[in-house]
Order: C-alpha cells, then sequence, then structure tokens
C-alpha cells in the first residue's frame, strides 16, 4: 500500500472532534502507515481509538497514548488541535488565555521530545497567536510551523458559490488575508468567478456593493454560523484542511489555500498571519501579498489587530518581550 511517508504524525488532541476527524482522514488520504493519537483525556482517546481500529483500515499501526513523553518522541510530523473549543458566545480571541498557555506547553514539549520533528501545524484557535507561541518555544524554524488559515477562504469560495449559483470550483483563487478571526482581510481582487474578475462584478447588477459587504460579513462570522446552525464549532472542515496541509509538508500534493505563518518583513513583523504561501517538503515559503489600496488598508488593520494580542499575550507573561525571543529560539530573527 502507497504512503506517503512511513514517519510518524503525531495527532495532538486526538479525543476532541477536530482531532478524530483529523486522523480519520489522515488514514484515508494515506499519508503514513504510522499515527498516534495524544489527549490528555484518556477515556474518550480510547474510545478514539477503538472506533478507527473498528473501520478495518489496512496497513496502518494506530497506536494511542496520554503519556506526553511518549506521543511525542520520535514525532516527524505534528498537528495539534489540542485547545479548548470555542462555544457559543465566544470570540476566538476570548478563547486566548487558556490556549495561550496551552501552546506554551506544546512548543515546550515539542523542544524536549521530538527537536527533529520537520513540520507543526497548529489548528487551535486563536490560531495566529498559539502558533506563533508554539514557533517561540519550539525552537524551530518558522518555515516548521504553520497554522490553519485556509478556512476563511474557502468560506469566501462557497459564498459566491452559492450566490452565483454556480459549482464551487469555477470560484478560482478566493483568498482572505491576516487574521484568522473577526479582523480578517477579505480580497476580491485576486478571484475570478466563471472565469470573470470578482472585482469587475462588484458593484454590478450580478453583484450589488451592499451585497459584497453583506457576503463578506457571512464569511468573516463563518465560524459562529456554524455554532448557530450545529450547536459546536466547526470540526469536519479544519480537520480536512489541516489535514492537506501537512500533507503539502510531507511532499504531497501543493496545498492550495493560504496558510498561517511567521512573517518579518519590514512592513508586517513579529507576527503569524494568513499570508499567501507554498508548502513543500522545505516547509512553508512566504509570498508578496498585493492588492487594491482598500484591500491593503484592510490587511494592515488586520494586522495590527494581532499585535494588539501578541501584546496582551506578553503582558500575561506567556510570552517574554520581543526582543527577548532570540534568545528562547535562535531561529527568530
Amino acid at each position: 500500500m502507497e504512503f506517503l511517508t512511513n514517519e510518524k504524525l503525531l495527532i495532538v488532541g486526538a479525543a476532541g472532534m477536530i482531532g478524530s476527524n483529523m486522523a480519520q482522514t489522515a488514514i484515508m488520504m494515506k499519508l503514513t502507515p504510522n499515527i498516534c493519537l495524544y489527549d490528555p483525556y484518556a477515556p474518550a482517546l480510547k474510545g478514539v481509538a477503538e472506533e478507527l481500529l473498528h473501520c478495518g483500515f489496512e496497513g496502518v499501526n494506530i497506536t494511542y497514548t496520554s503519556d506526553v513523553k511518549e506521543a511525542f518522541t520520535g514525532a516527524a510530523y505534528i498537528v495539534s488541535s489540542g485547545g479548548a473549543a470555542r462555544k457559543a458566545g465566544m470570540t476566538r480571541e476570548d478563547l486566548l488565555k487558556g490556549n495561550a498557555l496551552i501552546a506554551e506547553e506544546f512548543g515546550k514539549n515539542v523542544r524536549q521530545y521530538c527537536p527533529e520533528v520537520k513540520h507543526v501545524v497548529v489548528v487551535f484557535n486563536p490560531a495566529d497567536i498559539t502558533g506563533l507561541i508554539t514557533l517561540i518555544y519550539s525552537g524551530l524554524k518558522p518555515s516548521q510551523v504553520s497554522t490553519l488559515a485556509a478556512l476563511d477562504s474557502t468560506r469566501l469560495r462557497s459564498e459566491l458559490a452559492k450566490y452565483f449559483k454556480i459549482p464551487a470550483d469555477e470560484i478560482v483563487n478566493s483568498r482572505t488575508y491576516g487574521g484568522h478571526g473577526e479582523q480578517m482581510a477579505v480580497f476580491a481582487s485576486t478571484t475570478t468567478v466563471a472565469g470573470q474578475p470578482l472585482s469587475q462584478i462588484i458593484g454590478t447588477e450580478a453583484l450589488p456593493r451592499q451585497e459584497w459587504e453583506e457576503m463578506k460579513q457571512r464569511v468573516i462570522q463563518g465560524g459562529k454560523n456554524i455554532i448557530d446552525l450545529r450547536g459546536r464549532s466547526s470540526f469536519q472542515s479544519p480537520a480536512y484542511l489541516s489535514i492537506e496541509m501537512i500533507a503539502a509538508a510531507m511532499g504531497g500534493k501543493p496545498f492550495r489555500w493560504p496558510v498561517g505563518t511567521y512573517v518579518n518583513n519590514g512592513k508586517f513583523n513579529h507576527i503569524m498571519m494568513a499570508m499567501e504561501t507554498t508548502v513543500d517538503k522545505d516547509g512553508v515559503t512566504v509570498k508578496d501579498v498585493k492588492g487594491t489600496p482598500e484591500e491593503e488598508k484592510e490587511l494592515n488593520e488586520s494586522y495590527h489587530h494581532l499585535c494588539k494580542l501578541r501584546d496582551e499575550v506578553i503582558s500575561m507573561g506567556v510570552l517574554p518581550p520581543i526582543k527577548d525571543w532570540h534568545s528562547i529560539n535562535p531561529n527568530i530573527e
């Protein structure tokens, strides 16, 4: 049976809905026969492992443990959804303090038990901040840590497809950048709809500007909408997209969407945010993001919002001042 790699893939938070779906997706996509499930909540973890074993998958060795050292040792790839879930009435930012502390512990576990890990994907919210914390404490290179940001772009594609009543594949290069939250920057200039530039459609009878502004709000509130509809936060979509990301890092198909990555380029500094990227065996490579003046302004506002969250984490004492980051992780400039 053909797998992308034989190396160990660790799913952190595997007892949860995202984590358990990530594990099943990774098996079905044939990423590796060597999958380890980790969660501190042992009974639910055992339940997930039992269910996966009951699927009767061929050629896969599924192991599970609530022991941190056993789980992390030898891991070549890690995907973590191991934070608290977002509940009704909460923003991603409301999760900040608790999940910031979880990210600190996660990064330290990577450093201690699997410093040779090749790539880490951070899913739990607010992912831009938890990813940044993980990067700093793990000691890894910025190219080795990425966060799930694609969900906003896929939600934009979905909204456009529903509005125009066309197959989603006819919406090409839908993009949001910056923060994964209420301050994301929704771009129109990158997108084509059935071959026609979206920016030329907005403001016409086909898509009045007011309709576009309302659509943007639906994209921004996409996660809240899932909670309202299902009574719980998204789990199928983040699970699938995060496994697509780690598959690209293993040398699989190129990842099709923006990725949350560390940026320090003179314009956006000392931050993790969604950018145009490539993901492959060499990790994440950042590309320039270009948009209209209005889109650039939105992206800048999103960046400043993320900086406030980062500075809040510094004031909590979870992260040291920026000037001290290099002393913790020499790979951070």
